[in-house]
């Protein structure tokens, strides 16, 4: 592994806490070494108290920060003192120490510490830096791991073997340092979950982090684990869309909400996903318990959810007495290996889902290296329930923060980059949900800087772009819950008189025929939504009130809604709600510039503010006003209502 420190950059940080977040960060942006922002970091320092005590303070990194991201404001000032008497305690649960931990803070606005904080205290060197290296991993997933780990670093580690997180095991921690510490030693290695380094600075543990890794790499690579183990796995699987969001109906039936599934396709996944042995070698259990909580205790294979929540029941109920569980958190799959889907994995969230594949893969690797050196092996099953249902997981589910409106359900929006359709894939996007948006512009794709969104430049009046595109998107989140037709066409105004036959079909096509075969396609994915597919139609005032020029438009806008009416009626059977959004004078989008505001204005004999006020209310309509009328239409509030056409216009004469 590659050190890459630089003094040059190191020197932008100011003093020692400076110095440990720039080694944090270094650590943090290797994948090998840290993980969906796993591993944590620390500095001791001489500090005062409110009375003007001269006291050591632990200044460690906080829970939930990234590593990567780490800044000074990420790190947690606890009285060391206080952190070093809890090991030496016999016994201590670890919501009491979380307890203590919180009341350790010398500053009560301070992020909530690592759980791992005692072991930074019980180390009495200055920095401590702390990581999960992969190819450590694979090593200490063997039969005989702690003997190759002591053949590799002899005493310049001190071995801990497996404890779960929190008291545990920064007591075993102290324990064993006690026993073992010698004057070369370095390192900790915490058997099946990672090492930690120490020195008189940062800088120092930092090398000590990188060398101790590249031992355990060079180790790697001068046995049979270096061997490459995958070949070409051929063309990827076509595999219907219909046939992904039926799966992800299934894993939120089990989960009893709705939830993303995310399907990878990459080699590594389908050459994991086809292996022989894949039932044996997936069902040994996590790299590490660490990752239990993302990748649910053992990944499924096939696509029996129901049989797999079955078996996870039976699995609680089996081992429930072993932890403080006062439920069962639901039985829904996390990862699911295929050898047609590869690898689907699953989360409440576009961020659930996406760290357990990111988890998985990486689990990937280091159970095939293991395989490779001496055979994988993970820790008994009671290890892993002992930490999916530790009582600190139990106090996270008490302190959930209320979930979006639509968290768990995918959108389809078109025209996404711009005007209404914007703001309604903006609206749904800060409620929760996963928004696939479509539009003509090559913009789309960087419309919004979320995971939640997909972009995709589709062009809707291609029959087979548009199916390529709700692929990607369905490959991406799992399934679609709602569509927001916002795509439209308005062609420049002409009387009927000068009728232009190719800028009416051009009307038709992209208002009209694009938007009758988008239902077509959706329809079997809404039908398969976990709570039943909705549909909003952005309309016009047109519909009801058209006006000189507008022929094609008006034209086209009407059959569209009509269009939305006849599917009201033929779906209904099936749970899907069909209901239309006709706005008027929105003048927030690109439609209206500046010169043609002022042409319009001028000609009524007002000011612009005036003309944009030209309603029964006097008031301002704005795309955003139009996104929220949506998506309460898509929400649970109207779920009696469908076939319904509603104007948000500020009351027009002509329309009322």
């Amino acid at each position: 592994m590659k050190n890459r420190w630089n003094d040059t950059e190191e020197k932008t940080f100011e003093g020692p806490l400076g110095e440990c977040t720039y080694a944090s960060r270094l650590l943090g942006s290797e994948r090998s070494l840290v993980l969906h922002g796993g591993g944590n970091s620390s500095i001791k320092r001489r500090g005062k108290n409110v009375f003007g005590d001269d006291i050591d303070v632990l200044w460690v990194k906080a829970s939930g920060w990234d590593l990567a991201q780490m800044e000074p404001d990420g790190f947690a000032p606890l009285d060391l003192d206080r952190i070093r008497r809890l090991a030496d305690l016999e016994e201590l649960s670890d919501l009491a120490m979380a307890n203590e931990l919180r009341a350790a803070k010398l500053d009560a606005s301070a992020p909530d510490p690592s759980v791992e904080a005692i072991i930074h205290a019980v180390i009495t060197d200055r920095a401590v830096l702390h990581t999960h290296p992969d190819a450590l991993l694979a090593i200490s997933s063997t039969t005989d791991g702690r003997d190759r780990i002591e053949e590799i670093y002899g005493d310049r580690v001190v071995i801990v073997p497996y404890a779960r997180s929190g008291f545990r095991v920064g007591r075993a921690t102290a324990v064993e340092l006690v026993r073992n510490l010698s004057a070369d030693t370095v390192g900790i290695v915490l058997m099946n979950h990672g090492l930690f380094t120490f020195g008189d600075t940062a800088h120092e543990a930092y090398d000590r982090m990188i060398g101790l890794v590249t031992e355990a790499e060079r180790y790697l690579a001068g046995s049979a684990a270096s061997e490459e183990a995958r070949g070409s796995v051929g063309a990827i699987p076509n595999v219907d869309r219909s046939d992904l969001a039926r799966l992800r109906l299934e894993i939120s039936k089990a989960a009893g909400k709705p939830f993303i599934a995310h399907r990878h396709i990459d080699e590594v996944s389908l050459a994991f996903s086809r292996r022989d042995d894949l039932e044996s070698i997936a069902s040994r259990g996590p790299i590490t318990p660490d990752h239990v909580i993302w990748t649910k205790t053992v990944p499924m294979f096939g696509r029996d959810i129901a049989g797999y929540a079955d078996r996870y029941r039976a699995y609680y109920e089996r081992n429930k007495d072993r932890a403080s569980a006062t439920r069962m958190l639901d039985p829904a799959p996390r990862v699911i290996l295929d050898d047609q889907f590869g690898m689907v994995t699953a989360g409440p969230d576009v961020g659930a889902a996406d760290a357990a594949g990111d988890i998985y893969l990486q689990t990937i690797g280091v159970i095939e290296q293991a395989e490779r050196l001496d055979g994988y092996t993970a820790l008994p099953p009671e290890d892993f329930f002992d930490l999916e249902y530790w009582e600190l997981e139990q106090a996270k589910l008490d302190r959930v923060a209320e979930t979006g409106e639509f968290t768990g359900e995918v959108a389809v929006v078109t025209g996404a980059a711009s005007g209404i359709g914007r703001a309604c894939a903006r609206e749904l996007l800060d409620r929760g949900a996963a928004v696939i948006g479509l539009d003509i512009s090559p913009t789309v794709g960087d419309t919004f800087d979320d995971t939640a969104f997909l972009g995709i430049p589709c062009d809707l009046t291609s029959a087979e772009a548009t199916s390529d595109a709700l692929d990607a998107g369905v490959g991406r989140f799992g399934g679609v819950d709602m569509l927001v037709a916002a795509a439209g066409l308005f062609p420049e105004s002409a009387p009927i008189a000068d009728h232009d036959p190719v800028a009416w079909r051009r009307a038709m096509a992209v208002n009209v025929d694009a938007f009758v075969q988008l239902l077509s396609f959706l329809h079997p994915l809404l039908v398969l939504a976990p709570r039943k597919g909705r549909v909003a139609v952005i309309g016009s005032k047109n519909v009801t009130a058209p006006g000189p020029g507008a022929s094609a438009y008006s034209a086209s806008k009407t059959a569209a809604n009509q269009i939305a009416r006849v599917a009201a009626l033929e779906w209904a059977k099936d749970g899907i709600r069909v209901n239309s959004v006709h706005p008027d004078a929105v003048f927030d989008t690109a439609l209206w510039t500046d010169e043609l505001l002022a042409e319009r204005a001028d000609r009524y004999g007002l000011t612009i503010d005036e003309y944009k006020r030209r309603n029964l209310l006097s008031i301002e309509i704005t795309s955003a006003d139009v996104a929220r009328v949506v998506a309460e239409l898509l929400g649970d509030r109207f779920s009696r209502v469908t076939g319904a056409h509603v104007p948000i216009d500020g009351g027009n004469d002509r329309v009322i």
